[in-house]
């Protein structure tokens, strides 16, 4: 009934796991949705820690930051990311602000002039089967002893001990590619909340990395089981109150066959606005 998806990204595995119904509407159906300004924030703070590592070591400080979040908002502020949040004045003082901090934060929690980094928005992916598996690395960097270290930054709030676990599964799949492409494990991944200055880290293993593939094949063969039998179903939970495709949701009452037709017509003409 679906066309089934040759490959899988750490986001789409959760994506589904999430939510079945909405995967359908995102990643099968490709339905257009209104950006949120916490995804937004995400990536214009995530641009302004590329740049920045594309200095000099000696030279990232915070003030050298200070250009690159100007090259970033710039950047930001013509694209439909951003520009589609129709934000009035005081809320734009306010994101940008708030993405300042959050730059300010990492300064804070580690000295950028002492990582030796190797690769900054990393794109990689690796065959398992008839499956490709992909992702996209913020920074690999070398430890003391040469060994690959996986950094992903965080602009939310850091877990709790009951999500923790799932939240570093995406980051265990990064090591799984790195693995596959470089042929080494890494010795450490790590999650940097900007927002709380934690840091969640782990290291990975032969069982850890053999659980990725496992996991995401499974989810593969649920996701190949949904489009062959048209059933993708909902799963109400916290997440439901920012989907933007609740109006279509049978969960609350929605048709999803209208999705189609309704959420183009509600959605893009935002983008050509």
């Amino acid at each position: 009934m679906y066309p089934v998806p040759t490959s899988m990204s750490p986001s789409r595995v959760e994506a589904f796991t999430s939510c079945p119904m909405a995967f359908r509407f995102a990643s099968i159906e490709k339905l257009p949705e209104p950006p949120s300004a916490h995804m937004t924030k995400g990536s214009l703070v995530h641009r302004v820690l590329e740049l920045l590592y594309m200095q000099p070591a000696a030279t990232r400080t915070l003030v050298t930051a200070t250009p690159a979040f100007d090259q970033a908002v710039a950047e930001y502020r013509l694209d439909p990311e951003f520009t589609l949040l129709a934000l009035n004045e005081a809320q734009e003082q306010a994101f940008f602000a708030d993405c300042w901090s959050l730059t300010q934060a990492y300064f804070e929690m580690e000295d950028p002039t002492t990582v030796r980094e190797i690769g900054l928005e990393l794109r990689l992916e690796a065959q398992v089967g008839d499956l490709t598996l992909r992702g996209i690395i913020d920074r690999l960097e070398l430890d003391a002893n040469g060994g690959l270290v996986v950094t992903d930054y965080k602009t939310g709030r850091a877990p709790g001990l009951k999500y923790e676990q799932s939240r570093l599964s995406g980051v265990h799949f990064y090591s799984f590619l790195c693995e596959a492409v470089f042929g080494q494990r890494p010795a450490a991944i790590r999650l940097m909340y900007l927002r709380t200055g934690e840091t969640i880290t782990a290291t990975p293993s032969a069982q850890s990395v053999k659980f990725i593939t496992t996991r995401t094949t499974a989810v593969w063969k649920a996701v190949e089981k949904a489009c062959q039998t048209g059933d993708f179903r909902p799963k109400p939970g916290a997440l439901c109150t920012s989907c933007a495709y609740q109006p279509w949701c049978p969960a609350f009452g929605g048709d999803p066959a209208l999705a189609a037709v309704e959420a183009p017509a509600r959605f893009r003409p935002l983008a050509a606005a």
